[in-house]
Order: C-alpha cells, then structure tokens, then sequence
C-alpha cells in the first residue's frame, strides 16, 4: 500500500526538495501552497492550493496520510515575523496531525544553542538561546514535544542547493561567476551546513522508520561541517572550468561588510536579524549524528564538490548535470 505525506508548504525550497524526494521514494505526495500560488512542473506532486486556516479542505485532501511535514515558514526573516507567525502555523500542523493520526516531521537548526554552544553539538546539549529567533525555535520544539502528537525534529546546519534563499546563494556564490568569494565569518571557524536534497531523503529514511520512534524524538543530520578553506577548494575547479577565472588565478576572498549592516539594522529588520545571528560565523560547530545513523543507516551524504556543482546548476549559474551527483 502506497504511503501518503502532506508536506505543509511545498511550494518554499525545503519544501520542494522534501516533496521530490518522497516522490521519488514512491510515497504519495500532497503538496500544500497559498492558494494564488502557482505549482512547479513536477512529476508525483499532487499540488493543493488551500489556506492553512482552511483545515476542513486540508483534512479532506489528506485523507490517508501517515507523515505530515512542516516546511511552512515566516513570511520574512525578521523577528517579528518569527515572532508572530511561527507558532500559529505549528499549531496548525498540530491539529492536522492530532485529526489525521500522523507523524509531524519539522527541520530543526542549531539558533537553540546560542553563543555559548559546544563545538560538537548532540541531541541532548543545553539550550541557552540568546537570540529572538533562537528563542522561538525552542519554544516551537517544547510546544511540540507537549503536543501529544508523535512528532521527530530533524536538525540540520545552513541549508544549500535546491534553489535561492540562503547564505550559499545570497552570499558565497554570489559574485563567483566574477572570481569572486565572499565570506561573512572567520575563515577558520568550521560550521555546519546541509545540502537539502540529502537532507530531504534523510527525512524520507526516518519517516520509513517512524514506528521506531519516541512519541516524540530529535535527531541530528550531520551534513558538512567547513570552514572558508572548505568551500574555496569546493568552488575554485567550478570557477576554473567556467572560465571565471584566468589561467593560475586564484578566487579573490572578500569579507560582509557587517560594521554597515550593524548601522542600518535600525531601518532594515532582516539585516537586524542577520546581525543578530552573526555569532554562528564566530562558533565552531558540528552536528553529532549517531542517534540518526543508529535509525536509518549510513546519512545520505553528496561530496561536496558534487553538491557545490549541483546547487550551483540549480542557481542557473551552470548547466546541469547529465547524471544526478552520486551518493555514498
């Protein structure tokens, strides 16, 4: 019998590449979008434009399924709107799962732990959130551990691939095509990072899994842990290939300019969320991931020379691949 998976929000960039991966793991999929949304061309997407308030329409498009992910996210990357919106959509998902008997899958990220984290960080590690947005993402984790729906939390870095929307793409790559690479932290600070379409099959693996489960559990995905060194050495065969770069040239590196967005944080609230985070490029931090492998096996995992190639296709910024990166 053919599962079925409700990925809340899957027309965003998580959301997408949790949508494929089911898909192509042969569950049926239900795509949640805003109804004025318009869905991508994608085969075994059964997209549903309907309001998360509508949880009558919602129930009766989901009927039969067993795993529910959440990948709905704030509409900006203020606090406010962290502030404001996050715990309303997680009590929406709550109370479809509680109705349809499902499993709530959320992707979790390391805000938690705050500045003062161990470089190794494991499911059990104190936290002692010191940001707004750190401090929300522990108060939806406790909502949803008293919830009584079962529910897993699958923590991962900084998301890249699988389209625009994060530091890869808004920041690192950005001027690549120029010889360019820029870097907001300390060069020598390793933090973690995940590649989404691994990230996507790993929540796939665990959902295959999820009678293993605690009612309610949280789980590390490792993904890479790099420095400034890491990527440059993952960039510079692309940038050479390309053409971006003369022959014996090397990428020239350029910092963020923070002092300016500390400045103009007043006036722009993402850039004062963006300040505010600025100590996780000063943290060296990893994410243990042996609860997870004990699960499911062997972490998907994508050389990131591979993965860099691929998410950069994904970007336009090369063609892509004839054949999908290889997995170990």
């Amino acid at each position: 019998m053919t599962k079925t998976v409700l990925v809340l929000g899957a027309r965003g960039r998580f959301g997408l590449a949790a949508a494929r991966a089911f898909a192509a793991a042969g569950w049926r999929v239900i795509g949640q979008m805003r109804p004025d949304a318009v869905p991508p061309s994608v085969p075994g997407i059964e997209w549903r434009g309907i309001a998360l308030q509508d949880t009558a329409a919602l129930l009766a498009a989901a009927a039969g399924t067993s795993v529910v992910v959440h990948a709905l996210n704030p509409t900006t990357y203020s606090n406010a709107a962290w502030q404001a919106e996050s715990a309303p959509m997680l009590t929406a998902a709550i109370g479809l799962c509680r109705t349809l008997g499902a499993t709530l899958m959320l992707p979790g990220n390391v805000y938690n732990f705050g500045r003062d984290m161990p470089a190794l960080l494991r499911e059990d590690t104190p936290q002692h959130a010191h940001t707004v947005k750190g401090q929300v993402r522990m108060a939806l984790e406790q909502q949803l551990s008293a919830s009584g729906v079962r529910a897993v939390v699958i923590r991962a870095g900084d998301f890249f691939g699988s389209g625009r929307g994060s530091w890869f793409d808004l920041v690192l790559t950005k001027q690549l095509a120029k010889g360019r690479f820029t870097y907001p932290g300390q060069g020598e600070v390793p933090t973690a990072w995940a590649y989404l379409p691994d990230l996507a099959r790993t929540f796939v693996a665990v959902a295959e899994r999820a009678d293993a489960l605690a009612p309610f559990e949280v789980l590390h995905f490792a993904g890479y842990s790099l420095t400034a060194q890491h990527w440059l050495e993952a960039q510079t065969p692309v940038a050479m290939a390309q053409g971006w770069l003369a022959p014996g040239a090397a990428l020239k590196r350029a910092g963020l300019p923070w002092t300016i967005l500390r400045l103009a944080s007043p006036f722009v609230p993402a850039w004062a969320a963006l300040v505010e985070m600025r100590y996780l490029w000063q943290t060296p931090h990893a994410l243990a991931n042996a609860r997870l492998t004990a699960l499911i096996g062997a972490e998907p995992h994508t050389p990131l020379p591979q993965a860099v190639a691929a998410a950069l296709a994904d970007l336009g910024l090369l063609a892509p691949a004839t054949e999908p990166p290889s997995v170990q």
